[in-house]
């Protein structure tokens, strides 16, 4: 009997979802329909097209939902806005992490906005398929997503009539995934999104510009960073690479850091902990974590990660090491939402289409994750931490 309960309960949370998205829609059927699409999306279809879209809401033809995200007259703008506040009401916390990385989504031909043959984290690979590079907001309570850019390579933007025939906008102008990345997390913290510290891979760890942005909002961050990255140590004459760096540190530095459980087991390494010359007049501690796997070495090399560190004065290492592995929040979140909502099965071919598909996918995820988090109310998530005052792991 409570199990049926909760289940109508949360239907009656997704049709007011249904309702409040509506809100952003001009015309009464796709508003309608909106809320049909949420209920066929999470209602067990196996493929989220339009023809099993509109077979589970009950419609005859796959047209209505076609058109609600190709023509419908509805701003995919402001219900980005409107998710993003959603997830804060629900999971918002000041300990959260805002999360960056992209994802690959698989395509065949050409016909596809961004799409062409190009490196796929997501496969390992090079394949045909688009980018799109995402902000997730991980918080104890859960983790979900805020804000979505479709990547457009620079072989597209340098065709404006292959740009038109697919509707991006001549106002589109070539940027890069740290570029894309900068957007969003300007506009997550111009909302006054509470977040305790960004982190991000490589990919925007080695992007000056974006490390600038955040320092000058004296955001912290921990980002990933290649191991040839150029640093400056407080002892060095001149700026070094930052495995340089790590292979000379004395056994004494290192210090065995668990950050939770994994799949395999506790998730420990050994990290060291390096403090570094901080340029320019931003007040904060700038360091450099670095971690190495205890299975230690592979064919003669040491299997080691390197972050650059932005937080306030005497932070701790093992708040920082949390703040590391909350990263890979963002993955589960791209798996759990290619698995339950369809993000990767958008059959658009539109500019406009892509936001609009990947904006509700990102909403119902939304929704599922503040359905579980309200199941297991007592239930604490891995808690990132605020950057601490207190005395210093080092």
């Amino acid at each position: 009997m409570r199990g049926m309960q909760q289940v109508v309960r949360w239907g009656q949370q997704l049709d007011a979802l249904g309702g409040r998205i509506g809100a952003f829609i001009a015309h009464a059927a796709p508003r309608r329909r909106v809320t049909a699409y949420l209920r066929a999306v999470v209602g067990g279809v196996d493929r989220r097209n339009g023809w099993q879209l509109a077979e589970q809401a009950g419609e005859a033809t796959p047209y209505g939902m076609q058109r609600l995200m190709a023509s419908a007259s509805w701003d995919a703008e402001r219900v980005r806005d409107d998710l993003r506040a959603y997830v804060v009401e629900h999971l918002g916390d000041p300990a959260g992490v805002l999360v960056i990385d992209e994802t690959g989504f698989r395509k065949t031909g050409t016909k596809s906005p961004g799409v062409q043959r190009q490196y796929s984290g997501t496969a390992g690979r090079i394949e045909n398929c688009q980018i799109g590079v995402f902000l997730s907001h991980a918080t104890p309570r859960g983790y979900a997503f805020l804000d979505r850019a479709l990547y457009v390579p620079k072989s597209w933007c340098e065709d404006r009539a292959r740009c038109r025939t697919v509707g991006i906008p001549d106002t589109v102008a070539f940027g890069t995934k740290p570029a894309l990345a900068r957007v969003m997390l300007a506009r997550a913290l111009d909302a006054e999104v509470p977040a305790a510290w960004v982190a991000g891979d490589e990919v925007y760890g080695n992007d000056r510009a974006l490390r600038q942005m955040l320092e000058q909002r004296a955001q912290p961050f921990v980002l990933a960073i290649k191991v040839n990255a150029l640093l400056w140590t407080p002892e060095g004459s001149h700026a070094q690479r930052a495995g340089t760096i790590a292979a000379a540190l004395p056994p004494t530095a290192w210090q065995v850091l668990s950050v939770g459980s994994g799949s395999k087991g506790p998730r420990a390494y050994r990290r060291a902990w390096t403090e570094l010359t901080r340029l320019g007049e931003v007040p904060g501690q700038h360091a450099r974590l670095v971690r190495e796997a205890l299975t230690a070495k592979t064919r003669g090399t040491v299997d080691r990660a390197y972050y650059l560190v932005f937080a306030p004065a005497r932070t701790t290492r093992a708040a920082v090491a949390q703040v590391a592995g909350t990263r890979w929040t963002i993955e589960q979140g791209f798996e759990a939402a290619k698995q339950e909502v369809g993000l990767d099965e958008s059959e658009v071919r539109q500019y406009d289409g892509w936001y609009r598909y990947i904006t509700l996918a990102l909403f119902v995820h939304a929704f599922l994750t503040v359905v579980r988090a309200q199941a297991t109310p007592g239930k604490k998530g891995r808690r990132a931490g605020r950057p601490t005052r207190g005395r210093s792991s080092r």
